[in-house]
This record gives C-alpha cells, sequence and structure tokens, in this order.
C-alpha cells in the first residue's frame, strides 16, 4: 500500500463539489479501496485528473479514520489541472498519491497558545489544523485565528466561518483589504489585526500561510511581539511538484520542500539563507 500510495495513485470518487466563490472550489474524494488515508495537518497530496495531468494540493480536512479527504483548488486559466478538476462532477474518478511533506508539527503547539494566521486561500490548509486543534481543544490553551481577504466575496468556508465565529473558545479575528458595502468588520491587511493582539512570547506559537508577499510583513510582526522563532511555522507550499524529491522543483540550497517540509520553523528558514 505505501508503494501505491507514492508512487502509483489510489482511485478517489468525487463525492462532492462545493463552490466557495468565483475562483476556488471544495473537493471531497473518497478513496475506492476505503481505506483511510493518514496524515497531518499542512501535508499534501498529488492529485491525478484523468486526461489532465497531476498537481499538488494541501489537504484541508481533518485528519481522522475516514477514506474521504477535502481539498480547496483554485481554478488558474489555463492551468490544466485545475481547470479539468473545476469542471469535474460527483461520481467521477481521479487518482491520489500521498500524503508526502511533513505538515504541522502538533507537538509544537500542544499545551500552548496557538496563533494561525492565514491569508487568502492560505485558508485551506490551516483548516485543517484548526480541526484538528477543535477536536483536542483541551490540549491547547488559547486559540487566536487570522484571516485576510482582499473582498468578503473571496471569503472561504463561510459556513464553517459562521459556526467559529459563535464558539467561545476561538478568537477569531477577519479582515479585507479595502473597503467594501458588503463588509462592517475591519478593514486593512492582515498585519493590522496584530495591532491589537496581546500574547506570552514564550508560551505562544505561530502557523502562518498565505501569498509568499504577505510572509515577510507577517515575521515582522511576530518578531515585534517577540515569539519565539523555534514556535513560528510557515508553508512554502507554493514550490512543490513532484512530492518525493525527483524533479527538483522545489530544491532550495539541497533542502527539497516536498519532503523536508512544506512547513519549516522560522529558525529553519534563517539557517536556509545563511547557507
Amino acid at each position: 500500500m505505501e508503494r501505491q500510495g507514492t508512487y502509483v495513485p489510489r482511485t478517489a470518487t468525487l463525492i462532492e463539489s462545493v463552490e466557495e466563490n468565483t475562483l476556488e472550489k471544495t473537493f471531497t474524494f473518497e478513496l475506492d479501496d476505503g481505506t483511510p488515508l493518514p496524515y497531518n495537518p499542512g501535508q499534501f497530496v498529488l492529485l491525478t485528473v484523468f486526461g489532465a495531468g497531476e498537481a499538488p494540493f494541501t489537504l484541508c480536512s481533518m485528519p481522522g479514520n475516514d477514506p474521504r479527504i477535502t481539498l480547496t483548488v483554485r481554478r488558474y486559466p489555463g492551468g490544466r489541472v485545475t481547470e479539468a478538476l473545476h469542471e469535474m462532477k460527483p461520481g467521477e474518478h481521479a487518482g491520489v498519491r500521498g500524503p508526502f511533506g511533513n505538515g504541522f508539527a502538533m507537538e509544537m503547539l500542544r499545551g500552548r497558545d496557538v496563533l494561525v494566521v492565514a491569508g487568502g486561500i492560505g485558508m485551506a490548509p490551516q483548516r485543517g489544523l484548526i480541526e484538528a486543534i477543535l477536536r483536542e481543544r483541551d490540549q491547547f490553551d488559547r486559540l487566536i485565528v487570522f484571516y485576510g481577504m482582499a473582498s468578503p466575496d473571496q471569503m472561504l468556508y463561510n459556513d464553517l466561518i459562521a459556526e467559529w465565529i459563535e464558539r467561545e473558545d476561538i478568537d477569531l479575528r477577519l479582515t479585507i483589504d479595502r473597503p467594501h458595502t458588503d463588509w462592517d468588520g475591519h478593514v486593512g491587511l492582515i498585519t493590522t489585526l496584530f495591532e491589537e493582539l496581546d500574547v506570552l512570547p514564550g508560551h505562544t506559537s505561530a502557523t502562518i500561510v498565505g501569498p509568499p508577499v504577505m510572509y515577510p510583513f507577517v515575521i515582522a510582526e511576530c518578531e515585534r511581539l517577540e515569539l519565539d522563532p523555534e514556535y513560528i511555522f510557515l508553508s512554502l507550499e507554493r514550490r512543490m511538484a513532484c512530492g518525493v524529491g525527483k524533479c527538483g522543483h522545489c530544491a532550495v540550497k539541497g533542502t527539497y520542500v516536498c519532503i523536508d517540509g512544506p512547513v519549516f520553523s522560522l529558525v529553519q528558514l534563517r539557517e536556509l539563507e545563511a547557507e
């Protein structure tokens, strides 16, 4: 099974396709052999859309004893795989390889306050992490979630976000980049949410996923709060391709994002920069 999962795709049936907005859809697949896919939040799979190709996508569902997996995928014009995937209908089949990568180190989060920072579609991999924390809520202290998007119509998981808002064990803060007639919440880049954040620096872990342009500014805010760099984690998932370290597309100075990552601590990233 390991060889099949790594090198030979397992077939899966599309169970449900949900349109999140004009760009993204969330797809739920069920593995045809009925065997659950063990994975950690932040890991990814390689999805084969038959007749179109294969591409890496981070799992956004909560890990569990279930043969179903969920992926949220942005449609890119001219992208053969994403365009074909967005045209798939329930009952059609795809191939799944993986899981690949390391995912988030849950042991570095347990017993601590957790700050989750998600920009745009970066909420997809963070969703699985948040749901995993909520499942074992008593093993984590404060849970703070920052979610920023360009406009309210680009928000993912509206129903789930509404549920989180009603919970008392999540400090959820939302923002959009620019004023919008359909929005009465916070307006500003995601970094502006840090202005009113009070944390315990030695007791807080941070996970950051979003567009690369966001990272330096969010890192700067985490450093201003004096968070420990060993407990600041970022995902470099956008660099991945083959998933097994063969194509070299994700190589950074001898480190393979698809194998050694895609999640790295800030300490690890700084060491890569210094090499």
